[in-house]
């Protein structure tokens, strides 16, 4: 399904997704606080339904609902569902482990995955400005991960939770494509709550057994802000923000936004007392804002 992209639409998708990257840094600092007394299974579990709950109430209140048509093959739905649930998932167990800092810098390396897949799904080009940003993120991806140790970075010594991230950025470079793939004309809050709703059933079926084990009333207060935070925020309204953005935009320029979340993520944790960046690391998080700054202006 092919949908009209207008000047005005591409703008305001590059307004969604520069809102994503402000929402989603808040992810990785909070979520910090909430992985070490809960597992991630059932937090990721629990906050698919908690979203799915949201949206269908806003869907309500303005008089949106999902139709016949729109329920056209489901599979859709569990497919998409089961690439964010699993991002999710992985993320959370990495941020037991890993600073936010570095698992968010890991983060800016799905723009360009994401261009791989969007040209294997979808034929989508990457211009040569954009392969020379993607690059230049990259390059500042890993000197942030590796928290500036060039010794490190030689010896590739990854720490664990780094590595199970990735996974999880594996996840998130291929269901940005997949969205426009997949997508059959649904209005795209309808959309996002069906994907949400597969999310859930995937994530919910996975983690069935600590859904269950988990004392919920004794969690204490992190995991509910937390909770909350992930469910109305990263995942209700990001989720409506990315597959928006995913319309109009190709997924690498998508995703290009994903290189702000290091500079957010540094923003928060310095203003809330958790300490700053060494010098040096912010060097790697001024590289890939620079390459934000490249692919966008030269995306034309």
């Amino acid at each position: 399904m092919s949908v009209a992209v207008t000047p005005g639409r591409k703008l305001l998708a590059h307004a969604a997704m520069l809102l994503f990257a402000a929402l989603i840094a808040g992810a990785f600092s909070i979520g910090k606080r909430a992985a070490p007394h809960i597992d991630p299974g059932a937090l990721t579990a629990a906050r698919f339904v908690l979203a799915g709950c949201v949206v269908a109430a806003v869907l309500g209140i303005i008089g949106m609902r999902p139709r016949r048509e729109h329920l056209v093959a489901p599979w859709r739905y569990l497919i998409l569902g089961g690439l964010m649930g699993g991002y999710f998932v992985f993320m959370f167990e990495a941020l037991k482990t890993a600073a936010p800092v570095s698992t968010s810098a890991i983060f800016t390396l799905i723009p360009a995955m994401s261009a791989g897949f969007g040209w294997m799904l979808m034929r989508q080009r990457t211009t040569p400005v954009a392969i020379v940003a993607l690059l230049i993120g990259a390059l500042g991806a890993v000197w942030v991960i590796f928290r500036a140790d060039v010794a490190a970075i030689l010896a590739f010594d990854l720490g664990y939770g780094e590595s199970i991230f990735f996974i999880g950025c594996v996840c998130h470079a291929i269901y940005t494509p997949m969205v426009r793939r997949l997508n059959r004309g649904e209005p795209v809050p309808v959309y996002t709550l069906l994907t949400i709703g597969g999310a859930a059933l995937v994530v919910g079926v996975y983690a069935a057994r600590p859904v269950l084990e988990t004392d919920w009333i004794s969690l204490p207060m992190p995991v509910w802000v937390a909770l909350v935070y992930l469910s109305v925020f990263t995942t209700g309204i990001t989720f409506a923000l990315l597959q928006f953005a995913a319309l109009y935009l190709p997924s690498g320029k998508v995703m290009a936004y994903g290189y702000l979340a290091p500079s957010f993520v540094a923003l928060y944790e310095g203003a809330s007392g958790n300490g700053w960046p060494e010098p040096m690391v912010w060097l790697g998080v001024g590289v890939i804002f620079c390459a934000l700054i490249v692919l966008l202006v030269g995306e034309d």
